[in-house]
């Protein structure tokens, strides 16, 4: 059997509307919202440049020119920072133009059907046979190994896709895809043969969830234009990575990896609320403000009670 290829490359959908983030992102695309003291979508970045990824493609959409400007090199603005005695403001652009370069970050505009299998086929044809990445730029992970670099190790000990699992709560089935479990490796490895799409509670197959991480093979590509042909053919439904990955699952191997680390969505306002303030807390500098700030408001509260 020829050696496992290794993964180098990433797709981070960025072109939805962020419709449940309104009238916050009317003007300011959901990627480059704040999370602590960056845009969410230098998260991901970060994680996959961190992960040994050296070619990540950001598929956008109109009015998301505002991440482009965010890894851009700026020296005028280096230049006048430093002119200005502000070094370290100046070596924080600085670290993110050379963020930028470390993932050789390129951008494509989304153009076909609805659904968010539609950005990871636009940007295939860049793969040749080579697996790939696929992150969600509206995800934080906090984890000691990066959710990237242990959805690759997975990969590596597979040859398979790999999707990135989390415990949920019963009661949550209905946000999440649920994928049936076929056997437990270990490791918080498992072969799954499928998803079921927000599940009633009683019709959950696992207490797993599927979020924010793919490794998706040639052969799930090759599913996903099947999908874009017969949309074509019928100007009907969507065209889902999931989809894909339960057509692919039906004679081939797929496996889930429960990551190690702390999730975090931000795809609508409480969520986004509390990746804001997990972040903040654990920020070395912020924590400590936010904390205290914490306290002084519970002692109010109490003794107005």
């Amino acid at each position: 059997m020829p050696p496992t290829p290794t993964i180098r490359r990433a797709v981070i959908p960025a072109a939805g509307l962020g419709s449940r983030l309104l009238p916050l992102t009317k003007a300011t695309p959901k990627e480059m919202l704040p999370v602590g003291d960056k845009p969410v979508i230098e998260h991901t970045v970060r994680e996959l440049v961190a992960s040994g990824i050296t070619d990540i493609t950001i598929v956008v959409s109109g009015g998301k020119s505002l991440i482009q400007d965010h890894f851009r090199p700026n020296p005028s603005l280096v230049e006048q920072l430093r002119a200005d005695g502000k070094d370290a403001y100046a070596d924080a652009v600085e670290e993110v133009g050379e963020l930028a370069r470390q993932g050789h970050i390129t951008y494509l505009d989304q153009y076909g059907p609805y659904g968010n299998g539609t950005p990871v086929l636009n940007a295939a044809r860049a793969f040749g046979d080579e697996p790939v990445l696929v992150l969600w730029p509206d995800d934080v992970f906090v984890a000691q190994v990066p959710r990237a670099q242990q959805l690759i190790h997975a990969y590596e000990s597979t040859n398979c896709p790999v999707l990135a699992l989390m415990p949920m709560e019963p009661a949550d089935s209905h946000r999440y895809g649920v994928p049936v479990v076929n056997e437990d490796l270990g490791d918080g490895l498992m072969r799954i043969t499928g998803l079921v799409e927000k599940p009633r509670p009683a019709d959950a197959p696992s207490s797993y969830a599927a979020i924010g991480g793919y490794v998706v093979t040639p052969a799930v590509i090759d599913e996903l234009r099947e999908q874009t042909r017969r949309w074509y053919e019928h100007r009907q439904g969507e065209v889902y990575l999931t989809d894909a990955i339960n057509a692919y699952a039906r004679n081939r191997a797929v496996y889930g990896q429960v990551i190690s680390g702390r999730w975090y969505d931000t795809g609508n306002p409480a969520d986004y609320l509390v990746a804001q303030m997990a972040t903040a807390l654990a920020h070395p500098e912020y924590g400590p403000i936010l904390r205290k700030l914490a306290r002084e408001l519970d002692d109010d509260t109490t003794s107005t009670t």
